[in-house]
């Protein structure tokens, strides 16, 4: 049997870093889709259906907390893990503990402790190795 392969949102506006965090992440062999705002992620979480988002406090439209909010609101039971990424201080923390994160990263982030998290909340793709 084939499994699907373990699909991360990265919500940011900061394209680079998308970019540079995405082809990262592909190259340990998760799928990765990207939303620049709110907007943009409440409709990708509804149409990627991921298995984890990587969420940025800070964007245009919006609070990226507000996502973390209406996710755990719409299915609290089943809640889609995330990781907030921001650069953004203290209040953000305790805010996004408070509302379902999972974990919580200032940027710049170690590429390797984010993955480590990853891999602990959602696993690691099939076939692939578990040296980075």
């Amino acid at each position: 049997m084939i499994m699907p392969e373990k699909k991360i949102l990265i919500v940011d506006d900061n394209a680079d870093l998308v970019r540079i965090t995405g082809a990262f992440l592909e190259g340990h062999g998760y799928n990765v889709v990207s939303a620049s705002d709110v907007a943009e992620a409440i409709k990708a979480v509804q149409k990627e259906k991921p298995d984890l988002v990587i969420l940025d406090v800070a964007m245009p439209g919006g609070d990226g907390l507000n996502v973390l909010k209406r996710l755990n609101a719409s299915n609290p039971k089943n809640m889609i893990p995330v990781i907030v990424v921001t650069g953004m201080e203290a209040r953000a923390k305790a805010e996004a503990f408070a509302n379902g994160a999972v974990d919580f990263y200032l940027k710049p982030v170690n590429m390797d402790t984010l993955l480590e998290c990853i891999r602990e909340q959602i696993g690691q793709p099939v076939g692939t190795d578990l040296n980075w």
